[in-house]
């Protein structure tokens, strides 16, 4: 059997690939995941030499996004990053605000394909620079000044980039792209859904009846065409569906988000379209499943009273591709968090 190739770098602060990749603050998540990056420094046979005052956690972290880097890109003898695809969808409020967890997602993750949710932030001022220096070249956005806004961003190339004006109000909530995939594309649709304010009826509520509007239009629009080729529909939908999305589905019957209009439009537009509810394929009906908890809680973890707002669908031509799900809880944790976590899904050919 033939010895694995092993590659070998001199890390220097003040070399090329420091300046570069930059110290960054690395430190403190670095240490906390020490362990699993000792793992996978093994995992690939990579050697690690400090150099100067440059800290072996700090070689392993900076290793970690170069090979990541370099294993998308120079694969040999395939197409780059065609047969496999790590994508993570999140609510992220406020993207300037929160760009430290997301640079701290992509060093603990190291997703080929992000979707952001209410990043909060006009086009031009969202942190593209911050993004390409984290490897993400390709960026697709639709945002606004202090409210909603998409983004997709990407190691890979994005094409057909369209921006849909729900129910022509002008609002950022949608944005879809297509993404190299099984030696052709796949289409990936992000969406912020309007959550409905806090009163379940279209008639005092017009965020409600908004947000109703919103889904039918989406019904009509995402089935057909939309979905006979390879495709993806992910981000915050703003609806717990099932009885094991939410901690009580007794008491949020009558409370938005979980209420019978809501999850029985969001269950049409679902199979209307023919989507597969990709993460429910991993984690079991009879499993809670949340992916959102409440600034509200003094201790939200141990309350746990979450929802399932954040989804994951695939078409049926790309059903058969998708190889895992998983909601990271612990970002709920994280320093100044978004009160989502993000969800990960996985696909290969």
């Amino acid at each position: 059997m033939k010895s694995p190739q092993k590659h070998v770098f001199t890390f220097d602060r003040n070399g090329p690939i420091g300046r570069q990749y930059g110290r960054r603050k690395t430190e403190k998540r670095t240490r906390a995941s020490f362990r699993s990056l000792c793992s996978w420094k093994r995992r690939l046979h990579i050697s690690l030499s400090p150099a100067g005052n440059l800290k072996l956690f700090e070689c392993l972290a900076l290793a970690r996004r170069i090979l990541m880097t370099w294993q998308t890109v120079t694969r040999p003898g395939k197409d780059p990053m065609t047969n496999r695809l790590k994508l993570v969808t999140w609510n992220i409020n406020s993207v300037r605000l929160r760009m430290p967890i997301v640079e701290q997602l992509i060093d603990e993750v190291a997703p080929d394909v992000i979707c952001l949710q209410e990043t909060k932030c006009p086009d031009a001022n969202f942190p593209e620079n911050a993004f390409r220096k984290a490897g993400y070249e390709h960026i697709a956005i639709n945002g606004q000044k202090g409210y909603h806004g998409v983004a997709t961003v990407s190691k890979l190339p994005l094409s057909n980039v369209e921006k849909r004006d729900f129910c022509n109000v002008g609002d950022s909530r949608h944005v879809a792209v297509d993404v190299p995939f099984n030696g052709s594309s796949l289409r990936l649709h992000n969406f912020y859904v309007p959550a409905g304010g806090d009163e379940p009826n279209r008639d005092i509520n017009p965020k409600f009846g908004h947000k109703l509007d919103f889904m039918a239009e989406m019904q009509d629009w995402l089935q057909g065409a939309e979905t006979a080729r390879p495709a993806i529909l992910v981000g915050d939908l703003n609806v717990a569906p099932y009885e094991q999305d939410v901690w009580s589905h007794k008491q949020l019957l009558k409370v938005v988000s979980h209420t019978p209009v809501e999850t029985e439009l969001f269950e049409n537009v679902r199979e209307t379209g023919g989507w597969l509810d990709a993460m429910r394929q991993f984690t079991p009906m009879e499993e809670k499943l949340y992916t959102w908890w409440s600034y509200r809680a003094k201790d939200w973890s141990k309350a746990d009273k979450g929802r399932r707002l954040d989804h994951i669908w695939v078409s049926e031509p790309l059903a058969p591709h998708v190889k895992g799900t998983s909601v990271l809880r612990a970002a709920r944790g994280w320093e100044k968090p978004s009160d989502h976590a993000p969800v990960i899904a996985e696909f290969s050919v």
